[in-house]
């Protein structure tokens, strides 16, 4: 489960943000998270409760925000928006695509005291 070691990775960020900008606790995280990403949200967030224990994030809200697929096709040459990497533009049906959002996982935005 390739989750485990994400939430691991925003537990350290949490962690360098803390000692970078004074703050103790961290109350809430949104994590963005790509629909093209692979990362089970589901997943993520058992997996941050678990990784968080013990932590400046223990009891922290998770609030997961998904963001959609897009690509560009070259074959019509539209920005268009796909929910997978191997389906054909929704416009034109070509598989000419370049992706260039949603499969990005980051930490959006703290909630700290």
């Amino acid at each position: 489960m390739h989750e485990m070691s994400l939430a691991e990775g925003v537990l350290q960020i949490l962690q360098d943000q803390a000692q970078a900008q004074s703050f103790a606790r961290v109350k809430t995280v949104w994590l963005e998270i790509g629909e093209l990403s692979h990362v089970d949200p589901d997943a993520i967030a058992f997996c941050f409760d678990a990784v968080v224990q013990g932590s400046l994030a223990e009891g922290a809200k998770l609030e997961i925000i998904r963001t959609p697929g897009q690509a560009w096709c070259h074959d019509c040459a539209k920005a268009v928006q796909v929910s997978s990497l191997i389906d054909p533009c929704p416009v034109c049906g070509g598989y000419k695509l370049q992706v260039t959002d949603g499969q990005e996982m980051r930490v959006h935005e703290l909630e700290v005291d």
